[in-house]
């Protein structure tokens, strides 16, 4: 009953840890203080959970509530290294399709990551959308999917250490040096193989992993320059939208502006008028006048 207990205590731990990564960023904290709270066995565990960055976030939503991109994106990356490995075991493979493949994917799942970051209320510049673009070229990675706590980097050539080359070994941090001694396999007993041979896959070990970092670099630096070129077209054509709302309103101000000048030239014109009118009113009335006051002195005996 105790084992079952157990059992059930730790299922309900895992489920509320899948939950704090689940929830908006900024509520993480005081969730996983109450989660430690609620479960006393593992709260030492739980407490030590790291908030995650932003990025980081940003993918473990993409988990969550975008499974199919993600599991997209992730076979993409697996098919792309058996592809690298199939080359560098001396096979055929389409690694350039395998690559448009996996960017194809990365970009899809980069612009769905965006959108939860925005719907979540964070900004998405530079310093977010690099590590997030580089998190998501990372994966698949070592960490649980879903409870990513920080940024990924591309493995790079590394990431297809233990693969076989002809027969060699990749190694995991750099090719060994030409002087090295070679591991024969201790279970099977095999030729000697060719030291001519072996230095042509050492060589050509080197060759490839040279080619990789620099194609990657190359590619961060392209994704640089245009995370780059994306932020400078979005700040020209705010430019352009503040523009055309000024213009906008200096147009609806000009026509106002013209329709008062017209209203009050019509009000001048007519006032001009009702002087005018007046004016020959007054006179009309000083020779009415004039005329009444010499029939009266004539009637008088006035001269």
């Amino acid at each position: 009953m105790k084992a079952r207990g157990s059992q059930r205590e730790a299922r309900e731990g895992d489920a509320g840890v899948d939950g704090l990564y689940r929830l908006p960023l900024e509520a993480f904290t005081a969730a996983r203080n109450a989660l430690a709270k609620q479960i006393p066995k593992r709260a030492a565990e739980i407490k030590g959970l790291t908030k995650p960055a932003v990025a980081a976030w940003a993918v473990n939503q993409l988990y969550w509530q975008q499974r199919p991109l993600y599991d997209a994106l992730v076979d993409a990356a697996q098919q792309l290294r058996h592809a690298h490995a199939a080359v560098l075991g001396g096979k055929t493979a389409d690694v350039r399709a395998a690559g448009k493949a996996h960017e194809a994917r990365v970009s899809a799942a980069l612009d769905a990551a965006l959108r939860l970051l925005a719907a979540g209320g964070h900004a998405a510049g530079d310093t977010v959308r690099q590590p997030l673009m580089t998190t998501l070229r990372a994966l698949p990675a070592g960490e649980t999917p879903g409870r990513l706590t920080r940024v990924l980097q591309p493995g790079g050539f590394e990431s297809l250490a233990g693969l076989s080359i002809r027969g060699v070994k990749v190694p995991r941090v750099a090719p060994p040096p030409a002087q090295a001694p070679v591991r024969d396999a201790p279970r099977k007993k095999r030729p000697a193989a060719d030291p001519k041979a072996l230095a042509r896959a050492r060589e050509e070990v080197a060759t490839a992993t040279r080619v990789l970092k620099d194609a990657q670099h190359a590619a961060q630096r392209e994704e640089f320059e245009r995370a780059r070129a994306a932020r400078d077209a979005d700040q020209a054509a705010r430019a352009v939208t503040r523009s055309r709302d000024a213009l906008k309103e200096a147009e609806v101000a000009l026509k106002e502006a013209e329709a008062e000048e017209t209203d009050s030239k019509r009000k001048r014109e007519a006032g001009e008028q009702r002087a005018t009118d007046a004016s020959e009113a007054a006179d009309a009335a000083r020779t009415r006048l004039a005329a009444a006051q010499q029939q009266l002195d004539s009637l008088n005996g006035k001269d």
